[in-house]
């Protein structure tokens, strides 16, 4: 195994990378098991479990061992970061947008932990728990960079497709965003806090999941755009698979966020739903890199949008 971190393939890069992304996006499901199991506060305080101890206790049940058991995952999330980065900066030839990439992940990962302390000391006041999943957003966002530059080895390609087909990837990547966050603020209106008594953000949840449908509704017509996009400028089939992809995968999303909304939010389905969130992330940032996908030649790039 050493040797294969000195010396690693392009394959060993890549299944360190593929581990990455499986592992942040799974932290946001089990991060989701703590809230709607109501074992937010299950250990109390941070980093401590208790004042007494860094461990749970008796007096603290099963929601105690709930808690500390996703603490104790961050540590796993942060080996895997860190095999990764080894990884990373010992394929040959050097690839320093990757090495940057893997360095981010890796520093992203105590970052991460310390944001989860915060929100545990603020009695998972709702906007640290939308802090919080942002952040994981946005490692998903880096590992899936980084899986897919272990499928284009090669320097930092420039973009094959024109300008306007580009920007109406990374626009659809901005309204992802967005709609992830809104999504947050319905869920921080809603009843799954983490603790029966934690606080809500005060909104009405009615009109937050509105607004949250026209953001989906939008990102689903952008994405649907983006398939026409990458199809009318020649990009490369794998550019209109991604957008095809990610179509799916809001599909996907819209249906269990329907069903679980008119059906009391059951914790099974909104856990499927934040998992769901992980994976759109990764679609859609994959989608938006599908615009500097070397395979294309450059009289396949000269029209427009």
């Amino acid at each position: 195994m050493i040797d294969k971190f000195r010396n690693p393939t392009v394959g060993f890069v890549r299944g360190w990378a593929w581990a990455s992304l499986i592992a942040n996006i799974g932290i946001i499901v089990t991060g989701a098991a703590v809230r709607l199991t109501d074992s937010g506060l299950g250990c109390p305080t941070w980093p401590r479990c208790s004042d007494e101890s860094y461990v749970p206790h008796g007096e603290l049940g099963l929601h105690g061992a709930i808690e500390f058991g996703n603490r104790m995952l961050t540590f796993l999330l942060a080996a895997i970061a860190i095999a990764t980065w080894f990884a990373v900066r010992q394929w040959r030839p050097k690839r320093p947008r990757s090495v940057v990439v893997a360095t981010v992940m890796a520093l992203g990962i105590p970052a991460q932990a310390l944001i989860g302390g915060v929100t545990v000391l603020v009695d998972l006041n709702a906007w640290a728990v939308a802090v919080h999943l942002a952040v994981s957003i946005g490692l998903v966002s880096l590992s899936t960079v980084l899986v897919r530059q272990t499928y284009h080895p090669a320097a930092w390609h420039p973009p094959t497709v024109p300008g306007p087909a580009q920007t109406l990837g990374w626009i659809t990547y901005g309204v992802m965003w967005a709609t992830v966050m809104i999504g947050t603020v319905v869920t921080g209106a809603g009843p799954h806090a983490g603790d029966p008594d934690t606080a809500r953000n005060g909104f009405d949840p009615a009109s937050v999941t509105q607004l949250h449908a026209d953001a989906v509704f939008l990102l689903l017509g952008l994405s649907i755009g983006l398939v026409f996009a990458y199809k009318a400028v020649g990009a490369p089939a794998s550019a209109v698979r991604a957008a095809v992809v990610l179509i799916a995968v809001e599909l996907g999303q819209g249906l269990i966020g329907f069903v679980q909304y008119f059906t009391d939010l059951p914790e099974l389905l909104v856990a499927l739903h934040l998992l769901g969130a992980g994976i759109l992330a990764a679609a859609a940032t994959w989608a938006a890199l599908e615009s500097r996908t070397p395979a294309v030649r450059p009289d396949h790039v000269t029209g427009a949008v």
